[in-house]
């Protein structure tokens, strides 16, 4: 039996799960989320990291998985340099524990490799859910909302099949929509809304982002609402009706509470259409590869509003919900239970997961 602690650190929120392995099966898994903006402090990395740690009670040790997205951050001048900062901080907080460092062929490696081939370890964590969904569906694709973007993974035949490895690589193939359910700019959503019989153009300053119009339509409660608005202030229906109006250069004096929730209602099937227009090609080449049926699996705090939605529009053969697969604890926080579960089957020498 090993008990592994998995983390992954993004630029706005880093999660931990803690997993009690034993012969290839999960025992017991706890899950910890903070929000962290790596963009502001990122010297105060280690400190997140130890408070993840005591949160989870992981005291005691025998490896500890790793994936990122946190490199992208604008507080690094290049990912080198956020990889390198990034895995110098795990190090500093589990001294003497074993280290993995998830690469995007979904293999697990030395901090000393991966700090030689950084751009190998960038921006990862989408080969961690991959890998966990190819253990139990042979053929599918995974969509995992997140709060700031969607991954796109196609499972073919039990492997992880990404046509891209990097960011960069998977925005062209569509496998990475940059749009989230929390911090998403709306005038990345739309340039223009219905308005009054007519049509209106937004403002592409950060009056408000896509936590305030999943908020408005009741997709998020206040407490799902963990990152920080656009105007710092709180996180009330009034507030984010005040922060959507802004968009359009009013406030809520100018336009009706009716009038703003259906332009939310506009921004969100747009939004719908950003992740459908990555789906349909992935799930399409899925298809023309597989002999069978195709399932898409749908994880993340979006995983219902967006996730579900976008494959509905499309008409896929099943849809299924990581959290009735893996359970609740593995869908907010998906990368980290699979790069958790990835090392605690390298320690115990496992090559195939059977739950």
């Amino acid at each position: 039996m090993v008990d592994v602690l998995g983390l992954d650190i993004g630029g706005a929120n880093t999660k931990a799960v803690f997993v009690t392995v034993k012969n290839c099966k999960i025992q017991r898994s706890k899950v910890a989320v903070e929000y962290f903006p790596m963009w502001k402090t990122p010297e105060k990395l280690p400190d997140i990291l130890l408070t993840l740690k005591n949160k989870l009670c992981a005291s005691t040790l025998d490896g500890v998985g790793v994936t990122m997205t946190a490199e992208l951050s604008d507080a690094y001048q290049t990912k080198r340099e956020g990889v390198n900062h990034i895995l110098s901080c795990v190090k500093r907080v589990f001294p003497g524990i074993p280290i993995f460092v998830l690469n995007t062929d979904a293999q697990l490696q030395s901090v000393e490799d991966s700090t030689r081939e950084p751009l190998f370890v960038a921006s990862a964590n989408w080969a961690a859910t991959g890998w966990l969904m190819s253990q139990c569906m042979q053929n599918a694709v995974v969509i995992d909302v997140g709060s700031t973007s969607t991954s796109i993974i196609p499972i073919i035949n039990n492997k992880v099949a990404a046509c891209g490895k990097t960011d960069l690589d998977k925005l062209v193939c569509g496998e990475l929509i940059y749009t989230g359910s929390l911090r998403t700019n709306l005038a990345a959503i739309v340039q223009t809304v219905p308005l009054k019989s007519g049509v209106a153009g937004v403002s592409s300053e950060v009056f408000a982002l896509s936590g305030d119009i999943h908020l408005l339509l009741g997709h998020i409660s206040e407490k799902d609402y963990i990152s920080e608005t656009a105007d710092g202030r709180g996180k009330t229906i009034n507030e984010a009706l005040a922060r959507i109006a802004r968009l359009l250069c009013a406030d809520t004096e100018i336009l009706s509470k009716q009038e703003i929730i259906e332009i939310a209602t506009y921004i969100y099937e747009k939004q719908v259409a950003q992740i459908v227009n990555g789906l349909s090609s992935v799930y399409a080449r899925v298809k023309s590869l597989s002999s069978g049926k195709v399932a898409v699996v749908v994880t993340g705090i979006g995983k219902d509003f967006l996730a579900r939605k976008a494959a509905e529009h499309i008409g896929v053969d099943d849809i299924e919900d990581l959290g009735a697969v893996l359970g609740d604890a593995a869908v907010f926080a998906t990368p980290a239970f699979g790069v958790a579960l990835m090392t605690g089957h390298k320690i115990e020498g496992a090559e195939k997961n059977n739950y």
